[in-house]
């Protein structure tokens, strides 16, 4: 796919995401792995329903350097996860409510769900603090993201991550209902999570045969 069909397609997630109420504004970003050396990334500050692809920068992933617009303030962290996760080619942060919340109790949510299970892992885990846009930021998501497709990071929001756009997407829409679930199981005593074991080998299912059919 060529640089300018992945701006187009990160502009249009943008909406999508705004239309599924997972993003508002102009807070979060997404970016997507043009090819082992760039990637294509929202710029700071502006509207998802405003954006046009001209306005989705691109960025070198081995120094940060960009052409056009200023990148997002969290360039860091995309470019580490593209950097570490080759077979990734999208990410998405979000400030989604249900996530938030999660993330602003420091908690790991365990695999309540057989979904989670698939797409995310054996469990969400919460990256330690830090500061947004620091290289301390990236480290500590990286840390929460081995083994697992999506991490909260504390008192922030969350990070999605795909093989493909369309999955990325899919694992912020799975994140968001484990979350809401899980918080909303709390009332009932608290939900009682599938085995470990388990929820890794549905994990494996579904990155190596499942997702692929």
């Amino acid at each position: 796919m060529k640089a300018q069909e992945i701006r187009e397609q990160v502009c249009a997630m943008g909406r999508k995401l705004v239309e599924a109420k997972l993003l508002v504004g102009t807070w979060g970003n997404i970016s997507a792995r043009i090819d082992d050396k760039t990637m294509a990334i929202t710029p700071s500050g502006k509207d998802y329903l405003e954006l046009e692809a001209e306005d989705i920068v691109i960025v070198n992933l081995k120094d940060g350097s960009y052409e056009g617009l200023k990148p997002s303030g969290e360039k860091t962290l995309h470019m580490a996860i593209y950097n570490h996760r080759k077979e990734i080619n999208g990410v998405i942060h979000t400030h989604s409510d249900n996530s938030s919340t999660v993330a602003a109790t420091r908690r790991e949510v365990p695999a309540i769900l057989d979904d989670l299970a698939q797409i995310i892992g054996p469990s969400i885990r919460c990256a330690d603090y830090a500061l947004p846009t620091t290289k301390k930021m990236s480290k500590t998501t990286m840390k929460a993201l081995k083994g697992r497709n999506a991490a909260l990071l504390a008192n922030h929001g969350a990070v999605c991550l795909g093989r493909s756009m369309d999955e990325a997407y899919t694992c912020c829409q799975v994140l968001e209902k484990a979350c809401k679930v899980f918080i909303e199981s709390e009332f009932l005593g608290g939900a009682k999570p599938i085995n470990k074991i388990e929820a890794y080998m549905m994990h494996q299912v579904y990155l190596r045969k499942y997702s692929k059919q």
